[in-house]
């Protein structure tokens, strides 16, 4: 068993969307105590350096009819990065909301591992995907509320990445969400302390959690986790569904 665990935040360990995405590992990992995990740091941490963009080379590579292998720059990464991402059973991928969007770190790593006639093919009813299909949990933070009746600004984090995920065949997606971590420095706190081990129970959050069971179980990785701090009745209800848990 292969988890690949991607960070897009350029805070590193300190980011919210870090430590939830944290807390999907460790639950993986108590299912699969002998799994695998490769880290990749987009935005560079410690002694990983920050994934660059895509060159001339690899765009120019892309559109000739060849795309072979690369022997250098962003193409050779490219490889590397699809290996990488082909050799792994799970994906988790935790990201903050930049600009209503994913960050340019994590665009970048997408920009690498799309890739035409590799990942993902052309037909005459659109784009196909290449890679098999495989589970892959998305972890997001946002200082705003992205989603539910509170949600002031558009999102384009969670569809694109569905829809670019998809793509190039993953489509087993769930996603867990903390949201309006910006909004005031009590519900920051709050936000941070959700997140923290051994921190502030989940009842005291102002902000949402999503899940995918109707009813709290441990076949849901959130849903066991919210089970064992308040009960069953935190469960959101509904996929990818934000749930106030300030009670």
């Amino acid at each position: 068993m292969n988890i690949l665990h991607i960070s897009a935040s350029p805070r590193g360990p300190h980011a919210a969307s870090r430590e939830l995405s944290n807390h999907v590992v460790e639950r993986l990992l108590a299912r699969h105590p002998g799994a695998l995990v490769t880290v990749r740091e987009l935005a560079g941490v410690g002694d990983q350096a920050a994934l660059p963009h895509i060159d001339a080379g690899y765009a120019l590579a892309l559109s000739s009819a060849a795309n072979e292998p690369g022997v250098d720059g962003a193409q050779l990464r490219s490889d590397g990065l699809i290996e990488e991402l082909v050799r792994a059973d799970i994906v988790v991928i935790g990201t903050p909301m930049h600009n209503l969007t994913v960050p340019s770190t994590l665009k970048s790593w997408i920009d690498h591992v799309v890739r035409i006639n590799r990942t993902m093919r052309p037909t005459p009813e659109g784009k196909v995907g290449n890679l098999p299909d495989r589970p892959v949990y998305l972890a997001l933070a946002s200082g705003g509320w992205r989603t539910g009746e509170r949600a002031r600004q558009p999102d384009f984090l969670e569809p694109y990445l569905r829809a670019i995920l998809a793509m190039i065949g993953l489509k087993d997606v769930t996603v867990f969400s903390a949201e309006g971590l910006a909004l005031g420095a009590e519900r920051a706190a709050e936000g941070r302390a959700r997140l923290a081990p051994g921190g502030t129970p989940f009842r005291r959050l102002i902000g949402v959690v999503c899940c995918v069971d109707k009813i709290a179980t441990e076949n849901c990785i959130f849903c066991d986790l919210l089970f064992r701090h308040v009960g069953p009745r935190l469960c959101c209800g509904a996929k990818n569904v934000a749930y106030r848990a300030s009670n």
